[in-house]
């Protein structure tokens, strides 16, 4: 007979897959001038990080599903407002590609996540330059432009909109290391948000008032609110599902699962938006740049199992594990769907969830949960 956790295994990662294929679906629905036709990016996302900052704000202060950490004026100057600031940025600019390229195209550009992380940790010396990475990291360049030049509706403003959002993701990732390492700040999913998804719309407003506010207003658009409040409930219960997998899986199930969800979100891109096409030769980059990150993967995973600890006899040792499975490091931050460990831990083959960047980032947890403090010279 099949164990009921199997089933519920399972069952969590039918879930993510689903949530995760339909928020970026439903976002390039709503967005896109021909079906919903509401081309307004940053207004979408201070939508979702409205909605999130309402709800965990409800989670951790009315409801206590969590406690807050100690949060003081000096780390939140330092850290969140930096962090949110490029979490913000990375987001606007990732939704706005939406505009301009297809679901399908953006999920091939999304290989570049680890290429970009590793730029980042780089030259914030956080990581060192290794020969046998960078060569990973040049195939993986080089099937996202051979990719590239086999897209039939190719479009430069979309295509740099979206590598600057996940050059800003990468920053992100770096920063949190860096910043929130320091100052030995433990963050689970929910609190994450309850810090970042505010100051992140404050960020927001700023451009949202000078470049989509007279245009909504000359435009007279109206809102759906059932729409976008099934919108901004979807990503946010993708943040859920993908906590609710890393507490039943490790972090190879996940990144499998990411990379099976990818290559479904591409197919199914193709159908939902007839004008999206794929030719053979992305289909070809597309593969030469999975296959560089996989072996990218695999030396980093290496490379974690080489800094472990060796096994011990401790007999709490499997109820801290258990503990440390329901916990958010930030120095082990992978990113936005899915995510890039930064530091060079691993990184999956495409990048992040656009609407789940913070919770990804626990992915590996389970995999460098005896590495705190492992990483500081990333």
């Amino acid at each position: 007979m099949i164990s009921r956790q199997l089933v519920l295994t399972y069952l969590y990662l039918l879930i993510y897959v689903c949530l995760s294929s339909g928020v970026i679906l439903f976002n390039k629905w709503v967005l896109s001038p021909k079906y919903f036709k509401f081309p307004f990016p940053i207004t979408l996302t201070m939508i979702h990080m409205a909605f999130s900052g309402i709800v965990t704000f409800f989670l951790v202060r009315v409801f206590k599903v969590v406690a807050p950490v100690k949060m003081t004026f000096h780390i939140y100057a330092t850290c969140v407002i930096p962090i949110s600031a490029f979490f913000a940025s990375s987001l606007w600019f990732g939704n706005t590609a939406y505009l301009y390229i297809s679901v399908a195209f953006i999920q091939m550009l999304k290989a570049l996540m680890p290429v970009a992380t590793f730029i980042m940790a780089v030259l914030c010396g956080t990581d060192k330059l290794r020969w046998d990475l960078f060569f990973n990291m040049v195939l993986v360049s080089v099937g996202v432009v051979v990719s590239s030049y086999g897209e039939i509706h190719f479009n430069v403003i979309g295509t740099l909109y979206q590598v600057t959002g996940i050059f800003a993701e990468a920053l992100r990732l770096v920063l949190t290391q860096v910043l929130l390492q320091k100052k030995g700040l433990t963050l689970n999913p929910i609190t994450s948000l309850y810090y970042i998804a505010p100051c992140s719309f404050i960020f927001l407003f700023i451009p949202w008032y000078l470049l989509e506010k007279p245009e909504m207003d000359a435009s007279q658009i109206q809102f759906n609110y059932s729409i976008f409040f099934l919108n901004a409930l979807s990503a946010f219960a993708l943040n859920i599902s993908i906590f609710l997998v890393i507490g039943r899986t490790g972090a190879v199930t996940i990144r499998v699962a990411g990379v099976l969800k990818d290559w479904i979100l591409i197919a199914l891109s193709t159908i939902i938006f007839p004008e999206s096409v794929i030719t053979s030769l992305n289909i070809i980059g597309y593969a030469v740049a999975l296959s560089g990150v996989v072996m990218y993967n695999y030396l980093k995973m290496k490379d974690v199992k080489a800094n472990q600890l060796p096994a011990d006899n401790n007999p709490d040792r499997s109820t801290k594990d258990k503990k440390a499975l329901n916990t958010y490091r930030p120095d082990n931050s992978i990113d936005n769907n899915d995510g890039t460990v930064i530091g060079g831990l691993a990184s999956e083959a495409a990048a992040a969830d656009e609407e789940a960047p913070l919770i990804p980032s626990a992915r590996l947890s389970y995999v460098t949960r005896t590495q705190t403090g492992s990483f500081s010279n990333r």
